[in-house]
């Protein structure tokens, strides 16, 4: 995994992400912070190259992502295809899984986190 030096665009742009999160991400934020599943620390909006992720878990080589209707597949798999490249294991919940089925999304990001640690 190649180690990413963020500009000040980058870490300008996250902290806008941060400030303006949807609803789906504000529901997993609050089940992902403070090391609350399996004691992983993760990091919302954070820079990956020319990317951000929702929520990353460096430790696990972990992305979750949490897509909306503005996501674009075709751009999505290249973004993925990407991450992948650098190491990453990258989950992508619809924002309508995380709001109905909070418990079957957290779930998964738990296996992945054991099979990633």
């Amino acid at each position: 995994m190649r180690v990413w030096h963020r500009t000040s665009a980058q870490s300008d742009r996250a902290r806008r992400l941060r400030r303006e999160t949807t609803l789906a991400e504000a529901v997993l934020w609050r089940r992902l912070r403070n090391r609350a599943l399996c004691g992983a620390k993760f990091r919302r909006q954070h820079p990956i190259g020319p990317y951000t992720a929702d929520f990353c878990c460096v430790e696990a080589a972990l992305i979750v992502e949490a897509d909306g209707s503005q996501h674009e597949p075709g751009r999505d798999a290249f973004r993925t295809a990407f991450l992948e490249k650098e190491g990453f294991l990258v989950l992508r919940f619809w924002n309508d899984d995380v709001l109905t089925n909070p418990e079957g999304v957290l779930q998964r990001i738990e296996e992945a986190l054991t099979r990633n640690r």
